[in-house]
């Protein structure tokens, strides 16, 4: 005999008798058979489990021969679950019916009395179009978050100094494994690209890579983000819906901005780390996930566990392997590689295919300490870019503040700007760089709080 199928069944039959000799029959080959006489329960059914396959019957009331209640019911069904494989079961003369079913959406009918092989034919075959149907759902998702990820801007990774070296040959050693990796490293540093470069160096490049901006996701969308939802779970929950871990499965999940997690979250994350199983907001199913898991943070992690805010056993969880993106200050001798790499970029984009670069600029580019780091020198090339009126970007197309400023003198430097730049300051240090942490403190907004940077050259 054939081992049994993980195909799961609800039976909906008002006939006691259709209902036992569809159970014996078939749990002789199904897993999960459950039978239901009162279609009223079909919600509540579907609230607290999962079907593969539903096989409705067309009449309930004693004498009811139109059907009117099997149609009412298909379409209850599938506006809980669009995906929903529905069989209707009918009498001999209610083909016509059974015909128009397949015109409302059910996938197919069965006939009273069924013929054993017959249903079962039938079952196998609604349980693979039900298996293909997720799959090609699970590839939507998927393509949606892959082409946002095309979307993103960021040229390669680039860098010839002695610390990217480093850098490289870490990648290099870890890539091919499955191990997870912690990238820490200031804002701007180049984590993504860091992370996706061992994505491609490992035996998933040819799967997917999922990004989830952590410190943009609020605790109320956590789960439904990273485990998903299913219709109806919350009030914005309009269709079934996979998350992050349930898209990645098979490639690669990176994590960035994990240190901005609260505990509580912590803790959901480590389970699902722990047990390699999710379970989507407003069901009871877990589902497997297979992924190689990199992280990224620009804050002390070690010293939030000491202090109680970051969960020891999830640091260790995470960081099988660390890899430390130095600064740009740190690797000066790469900014004349970057900033022609951007320079090229952005003439494309803005056609300006003769356009080039001073050295004198290029000296200056190398004296100033970017804070930060190389997405602000990205920023900066471009804005230049923009605003050149010459063949060659001059010192005037950019916009920048010495290497070196000259300290505050309360006493006679006690304007108004001194205090705003002091405050900047002050915040950006105390949040590690973190732009959103410190612009949220500051009560000003992200874009707010990088025209002060550049204004003050910070």
């Amino acid at each position: 005999m054939s081992p049994k199928s993980d195909c799961r069944i609800l039976i909906v039959d008002d006939e006691e008798d259709i209902l036992t000799a569809g159970r014996i029959f078939l749990k002789q080959h199904f897993n999960y058979v459950r039978t239901e006489p009162i279609p009223s329960k079909i919600p509540q059914h579907l609230e607290i489990d999962t079907f593969d396959v539903i096989l409705l019957d067309m009449n309930y009331t004693a004498g009811a021969t139109n059907s009117k209640e099997g149609f009412d019911w298909l379409a209850r069904i599938l506006e809980i679950d669009p995906a929903a494989v529905v069989i209707m079961i009918t009498a001999y003369g209610d083909v016509e019916l059974a015909v128009r079913a397949l015109k409302e959406g059910a996938t197919d009918f069965v006939l009273k009395p069924w013929q054993n092989e017959k249903l079962l034919a039938t079952l196998h075959a609604a349980s693979r179009l039900r298996k293909s149907t997720l799959e090609v759902k699970k590839l939507v998702d998927k393509q949606k978050q892959l082409n946002q990820a095309l979307n993103t801007h960021y040229g390669d990774f680039i860098g010839l100094s002695a610390p990217m070296q480093k850098v490289y040959q870490t990648i290099e050693k870890v890539g091919a494994t499955d191990a997870n990796v912690l990238i820490l490293g200031e804002n701007g540093t180049g984590k993504e690209l860091a992370a996706r470069a061992l994505h491609q160096k490992s035996k998933r490049a040819q799967e997917a890579f999922i990004t989830v901006d952590l410190g943009a996701v609020s605790e109320s969308l956590f789960e439904s983000e990273l485990f998903g939802h299913a219709k109806g779970s919350f009030t914005d929950a309009r269709e079934d819906r996979a998350g992050r871990f349930e898209i990645a499965s098979g490639g690669t999940l990176f994590l960035d901005e994990i240190g901005n997690l609260t505990l509580p979250l912590q803790a959901k994350l480590l389970t699902a780390l722990q047990s390699r199983q999710i379970t989507r907001l407003g069901t009871n199913q877990p589902k497997p996930i297979d992924i190689r898991l990199i992280s990224a943070t620009n804050m002390p992690l070690y010293e939030m566990v000491e202090q109680g805010r970051f969960r020891q056993d999830l640091l260790y969880r995470i960081n099988t392997v660390e890899i430390q993106l130095p600064p740009l200050r740190e690797r000066k001798e790469d900014i004349p590689l970057l900033a022609n790499h951007f320079l090229r970029l952005y003439r494309r984009k803005y056609q300006k295919p003769n356009l080039g670069i001073d050295k004198q600029t290029l000296k200056k580019l190398n004296e100033y300490h970017w804070p930060g780091n190389i997405r602000e020198l990205d920023h900066a090339v471009e804005r230049a870019v923009i605003m050149s009126e010459q063949n060659t970007l001059q010192l005037a197309d950019f916009s920048f503040a010495p290497a070196t400023t000259k300290p505050l003198n309360l006493e006679t430097d006690l304007t108004l700007e001194a205090l705003e730049r002091m405050m900047v300051e002050k915040m950006l240090s105390k949040h590690a760089g973190n732009i959103t942490h410190a612009a949220r403190e500051l009560g000003i907004t992200r874009t707010a709080l990088y025209r002060r940077i550049e204004k003050y050259g910070l």
